[in-house]
């Protein structure tokens, strides 16, 4: 079998035979193929060639393009060195599915003329009409793989649509056919229940980790030939369970594209998530899940929020601050930055200061988060408290309820590893004992499986020493939660579990200051669409410990008439004390008054007060005490008071005016008002009132 395109010099140099099968599953399954393809060989011998080279380095490779193909590379290269006379195939098809790569075949054989030979005839490049007919060969041979795929993929699509298409099953599931079933391992049913009920509980996934890691709990894992093994779990871990659907009894598919590209390395694969509404199908209580598929949607929720963006409050955190990523400026809508001042770093401090740190843009508003935080805490506690009982007798008996779940873990590790060491056990037992090649692998086996046992068992112990058994006492439980302030600012309470309570509460806070009033304005936005308008005072900078101002108010009244260590019992009497929280002595009655620039108290030098306590003032109008302060509690007298349980201070003009005359006349007129004890009495202690 000849043909006229076949000359001689095409003879002088060797021939190309080129095989190829698509997938590995070809290459194994279809022998058939391969066959005919090396049956080529015959067909060059036929037409003259007595050197043959066989090029099946790309055995189980695509020829669309989008893999690198060794065997392609080195049989152009060798055509275009012009040692290939021909190049052989079974189907030029086999060639190339794409254009790039046919074209460049084509164009170098017709450089070097080297024909082209398949199983039904021979390709002379140079001729214009041969030239034409590959390249719509090559043409349709591009069109008929897209066509292909892009029925496979319709098939596949609607299968998928359907809820049918089970591809692989993640951890804690196993395929059923056309759907999902739990793992029947309890264990990991337990472990990937554990998973999603600490995230609700902590509140994020970091802080499920970390209790992970504290506890030494591993969770299982899915390895490539679908067998779970266990390992220390990792962010990834945990964050893949939370956003995968299929946790929550919902069938998904389509979640994520690939996205080819090409490098220096050569074409390079990129799998890329796509959002939720452009998923294939998302089919939610299709199977039984390990949550609710409200449940999941939740957590899923709650997990999503902890990213601190713009829409997002970001997850709850270690800082004092209560209102960090809860709190938005009102006149440029960006959310206030937080950071922490004074000595322990513990003051939180609010500002929107977004905008200039990005933008270059004036800072819209600044103030101190301690006053804040504290109107907040009392507005929350005040719509909290009515349920606190409640709430805390339910969450005792659904603690009464729940098991320990850490003991629970390991208890299921320990029962797994008993039966590895029974099955390492009886593996020994069962070899000949004569054989130690054998017996002394399965002893070491068996040795450390009972080393592991004992291991586990000693997680026990020692978890049951470090957190004993606590008997609950309902009558303390409800006497605590009826003093929810004192259980809120107790110092044991984790910062993160009050922010998880303000968020439960409070959408959000809209703040703004009016610099006409020296007020701090804040919008709350409850939950359930209420909203409440708060009026703080803006203090300056270092006013947080401040003396009050009524304190500062009687103080300067009392030094009329008092000393500051009079004025310091004064204070103490009334339950005043200091901005720190300290009793008042002398010495901080003295620096408080440095501080405001309030006078002290100087008796006069020719004796004459011009202010006078009660005993004085009464001496002075020879009246009873008595009868002056009901005088002045009635407003007939004209005097200042201001403690309650505090001395009463008359200026001495205010004591010789008529009305202070009128008392005096009428007092010693009626019997039944004393006017005083006689001039010559002495009293044995001083009077300060």
């Amino acid at each position: 079998m000849t043909s006229d395109k076949v000359r001689a010099h095409h003879l002088e140099r060797k021939a190309l035979l080129y095989v190829r099968q698509s997938s590995a599953h070809q290459v194994l399954h279809n022998r058939e193929s391969s066959a005919l393809q090396y049956a080529m060989r015959d067909r060059l011998t036929a037409l003259g060639w007595s050197e043959i080279e066989v090029i099946d380095d790309d055995l189980g490779r695509s020829a669309a393009g989008s893999v690198q193909r060794a065997g392609f590379e080195r049989m152009v290269a060798e055509v275009c060195l012009g040692k290939v006379g021909a190049v052989c195939a079974r189907e030029v098809s086999r060639f190339a599915r794409n254009s790039r790569d046919w074209q460049q075949l084509i164009e170098m054989c017709r450089v070097v003329d080297t024909v082209l030979i398949d199983q039904e005839t021979v390709y002379a490049p140079r001729h214009s009409n041969d030239r034409l007919l590959l390249g719509l060969k090559g043409s349709l041979n591009e069109y008929e793989l897209d066509l292909l795929r892009q029925r496979s993929l319709s098939a596949r699509y609607e299968k998928a649509r359907r809820g049918e298409l089970v591809v692989s099953a993640p951890v804690g599931f196993v395929k059923a056919g056309d759907r999902y079933e739990k793992d029947p391992d309890l264990r990991v049913q337990e472990a990937i229940k554990l998973v999603f009920d600490k995230v609700q509980e902590l509140g994020s996934a970091r802080q499920a980790l970390l209790w992970f890691h504290e506890h030494d709990l591993d969770l299982p894992v899915k390895q490539s030939n679908g067998d779970t093994t266990w390992r220390r779990p990792n962010y990834a871990t945990i964050h893949r369970m939370i956003e995968n659907p299929i946790y929550g009894g919902a069938y998904a598919y389509g979640k994520t594209t690939v996205a080819s590209g090409y490098s220096a390395n050569g074409v390079s694969v990129k799998i890329r998530r796509k959002v939720r509404t452009d998923w294939l199908a998302l089919m939610p209580n299709i199977h039984e899940g390990y949550v609710s598929w409200e449940r999941a949607e939740a957590i899923r929720a709650m997990v999503s929020s902890n990213v601190p963006i713009s829409r997002h409050h970001g997850a709850p955190k270690d800082g004092n601050a209560l209102l960090a990523g809860l709190i938005r400026c009102r006149r440029c809508g960006r959310k206030l930055t937080l950071r922490y001042s004074g000595i322990k770093h513990h003051i939180p401090r609010y500002s929107c200061s977004r905008g200039w740190m990005d933008n270059a843009e004036p800072r819209c508003i600044a103030f101190g988060g301690l006053r804040v935080d504290d109107a907040i805490e009392n507005a929350l506690l005040t719509v909290v408290g009515p349920g606190a009982v409640a709430a805390a007798v339910a969450a005792e008996k659904e603690a009464g309820q729940l098991r320990d779940q850490v003991r629970e873990a390991f208890k299921r590790d320990l029962e797994a590893a008993r039966y590895a060491a029974d099955r390492a056990f009886r593996q020994y037992h069962a070899a000949d004992p004569a054989n130690r090649l054998v017996t002394g692998q399965l002893e070491a086996r068996w040795n450390k499986a009972l080393a592991h046992v004992a291991e586990i068992e000693g997680k026990i112990a020692a978890h049951d020493v470090a957190a004993p058994a606590v008997a609950i006492d309902h009558a303390s439980l409800g006497l605590l939660a009826s003093n929810l302030r004192a259980l809120w600012s107790a110092p044991t309470t984790d910062a993160r579990l009050k922010k998880r309570i303000v968020r439960t509460v409070i959408q959000e806070v809209v703040a703004d200051i009016d610099d006409a009033a020296a007020e701090i304005v804040l919008v709350v936005h409850w939950i359930g669409g209420v909203h409440s308008e708060m009026r703080l005072p803006k203090r300056r900078r270092g006013q947080r410990n401040s003396t009050s101002a009524d304190v500062i108010a009687a103080v300067r009244q009392f030094v009329l008439i008092a000393n500051d260590n009079l004025i310091a019992g004064i204070l103490n009497r009334n339950g005043l004390q200091t901005g720190n929280g300290n009793r008042w002595t002398r010495e901080r009655v003295t620096s408080m008054r440095s501080n405001y620039r309030i006078p002290v108290f100087k008796p006069s030098e020719d004796g004459v007060e011009p202010w006078l306590n009660l005993s004085k003032a009464a001496k002075l109008l020879g009246i009873a005490p008595k009868t002056l302060r009901r005088a002045a509690e009635a407003g007939e007298i004209e005097a200042l008071h201001p403690l309650p349980d505090g001395p009463w201070i008359f200026a001495r003009a205010a004591l010789t005016t008529s009305a202070a005359q009128s008392l005096t006349e009428r007092a010693r007129q009626n019997p039944k008002h004393s006017t005083g004890s006689h001039p010559d009495q002495q009293n044995l202690f001083a009077s300060t009132t």
